[in-house]
């Protein structure tokens, strides 16, 4: 099993041979890199038996290239459960072998078993190679046949922690729709448990389509993300080591487990290597990463990957530039500055483990819009603010909250009226409900108190003004709402000196509008959340406050975040962490009958908490009685 704290890991490929180092087979080159990885922290390792080395199937053809037999190279099928699905037992046992190594030094693996697609190559068998691996149901009868003769064979290894579906296998083949995902994936994890039942079964996808990600939740026990900002939209905008690039990981993660209603960790994240990020950047990048990950409740963190490996001369490597220097440790064996933080990093997680944090309000994901763009957002927003948040699908039932938020909205397919009509009630019982607009057909709307007299298409920018709540700020826009009457408190103004930001009470909760998309105006816009910015989230305040939104330990900077971790002691534990390039002291704003019982990680000075650049701490409160 999969420990049961925050764990720290890395990808694997052996060091001499990377994607070959199953027909190079150097059993103590494996050794001593499992060595040196265990040495320096690491717990877990996904690791990956190449599909094409294991499963030697061949497609004999005759005339005119008809189909006539498969065969396991040039010989017939042996007659073995392991011939039968063309499994190669040389292969099978070197596999043995690592794991057993692995459980010599204490290593918990991560098994993904179809490994067809890896850094930009396809390794299929050859009578596979030109099928549609996802939906030809050839292929998919011969993938069960590898799924379940390698399950068979390697499941009373104690060293496997998980089987994984494969290396991206989303990246097999052209799925083409959700539904085809889900039947795959589907037929997959059966195979899995038809000779295994003792394990998870982990995606090993990454995507950022919500439908894709909601049908495969179904069908696995575990998601994960791949974080990497050049592949994620709207990440690749600022620097790595900025607010925006600290939160990528955890944020995503967090989208991905409550959109598919399962548990989620990042299975890979890496800083594409020194012509993008220096190794010291990139030491800073990971310790941020592993703090935002680690507080938001994401489960592990695995690096991509474990070894450099500029001096391999095959495909990919030879075509894909950045697929050679990303490993945590160089080719002479010495650790890079990333594996240093993840191996202090990993034992302050292991010594520490942590409830879920507590949320204060839910993200409603609506039918139309850019799903992942928007959440991350409103995320980053959020947490400025001091409000942590839970994404859900508005198709499903509503859960309860004291704030829910409807950011940047457009379309008029929004989600079916029996949910929306869900939501008034929440709010007439009592609850917040925020919501800004893109240009959508939300109805009823009357429950906001203002009028909207038209709308129209515009290439300016919008502003929201107000001195008594310390407002002014710019936002980008194709839409105009022009806004008439309200009988809405006005919470500020457009230049026109209509309202744009409005709250109005609606039985014994309140509706907040804001007429335009905040949201969506910084997916793309550089330096949004960093030193000197706007303050956007000014706005999330107003709101918070509006909501009634009370927390244990608040923060005065916006670069400083806080979650809540409730002990089962009565107590609570806070994370900290300081999304920076500098050094801080965090003087926490701490509740009535709560007080600081240790710190750890932290230095406590006479003004507060000294948290180093991009680094955190753990406050341990406890109730004063």
């Amino acid at each position: 099993m999969l420990p049961e704290h925050f764990f720290v890991g890395a990808n694997y490929w052996a060091s001499n041979a990377g994607t070959f180092m199953w027909r190079n087979w150097d059993e103590k080159v494996v050794e001593e890199d499992f060595r040196r990885l265990s040495a320096n922290g690491l717990e877990v390792l996904r690791v990956f038996p190449l599909w094409s080395d294991f499963q030697k199937l061949t497609d004999h053809l005759t005339c005119a290239g008809e189909h006539r037999e498969f065969r396991y190279g040039e010989d017939p099928l042996p007659d073995t459960f392991e011939g039968k699905a063309a499994m190669d037992p040389v292969m099978l046992e070197r596999f043995h072998t690592m794991c057993r190594l692995a459980s010599k030094y204490g290593l918990k693996l991560i098994v993904g078993l179809l490994t067809g697609w890896m850094s930009g190559r396809l390794y299929a068998p050859p009578a596979l190679e030109h099928r549609n691996l996802l939906t030809d149901p050839v292929a998919i009868k011969w993938e069960v046949q590898f799924v379940r003769c390698f399950v068979r064979n390697l499941k009373d290894e104690p060293a496997i922690a998980a089987w994984d579906w494969g290396n991206e296998c989303n990246c097999l083949a052209k799925a083409e729709n959700e539904t085809r995902m889900w039947v795959w994936g589907q037929t997959i994890t059966s195979a899995i448990l038809q000779e295994d039942r003792s394990r998870l079964v982990i995606s090993g996808l990454h995507t950022a389509v919500s439908k894709q990600v909601k049908a495969v939740g179904e069908v696995c026990d575990m998601l994960t993300t791949h974080p990497y900002p050049a592949f994620t939209p709207h990440c690749d905008v600022d620097y790595i080591d900025s607010f925006r690039s600290a939160f990528h990981a955890a944020i995503q993660t967090r989208w991905m487990a409550d959109i598919g209603r399962k548990p989620a960790f990042v299975e890979e994240i890496g800083s594409f290597g020194p012509t993008i990020t220096s190794d010291r950047i990139g030491g800073l990048y990971a310790r941020n990463a592993l703090w935002n990950c680690y507080a938001h409740s994401c489960i592990g963190f695995l690096w991509w990957c474990a070894n450099d490996q500029y001096e391999l001369e095959h495909t990919p490597y030879d075509w894909n530039s950045m697929e050679r220097e990303l490993g945590v440790i160089k080719l002479d064996g010495t650790p890079k500055p990333i594996l240093d933080e993840m191996n202090v990093f990993g034992k302050l997680a292991a010594a520490n483990p942590l409830p879920p944090h507590r949320t204060q309000a839910v993200v409603l994901q609506c039918t139309e819009g850019d799903h992942w763009g928007t959440a991350y957002m409103t995320a980053l927003l959020a947490k400025q603010a001091g409000i942590d948040v839970v994404f859900y699908d508005g198709l499903d039932e509503l859960p309860e909250s004291d704030l829910y938020i409807l950011p940047s909205v457009v379309g008029t397919q929004l989600f079916p009226r029996h949910r929306y009509l869900a939501i008034l009630e929440k709010v007439k019982a009592g609850a917040t409900l925020y919501f800004s607009s893109g240009y959508c057909g939300i109805q009823p709307f009357g429950g906001f108190g203002t009028e909207i007299e038209t709308i129209g298409r515009t290439s300016t920018c919008g502003r929201i003004i107000s001195a008594e709540n310390g407002l002014d700020l710019t936002v980008a826009r194709t839409f105009a709402i022009r806004t008439g009457e309200t009988s809405a408190r006005v919470l500020a103004r457009d230049e026109e000196g209509r309202p744009v930001f409005t709250c109005a009470d609606y039985g014994k909760g309140k509706m907040i509008f804001l007429s335009m998309p905040l949201e969506r105006s910084l997916m793309d816009l550089t330096g949004a959340f960093g030193e000197g910015a706007p303050d956007y989230a000014q706005i999330y305040r107003l709101i918070a406050r509006e909501a009634g939104i009370k927390r244990v330990v608040e923060s005065c900077d916006p670069l400083v975040t806080l979650t809540e971790h409730p002990l089962a002691n009565g107590g609570c534990a806070v994370v900290a962490v300081n999304n920076s390039g500098k050094d801080k002291v965090f003087a926490p704003v701490i509740a009535e009958g709560a007080v600081v019982e240790k710190v750890v990680n932290g230095e406590e000075t006479a003004d507060g908490i000294l948290l180093s650049a991009h680094g955190g701490a753990i406050l341990y409160l406890r109730t004063q009685k």
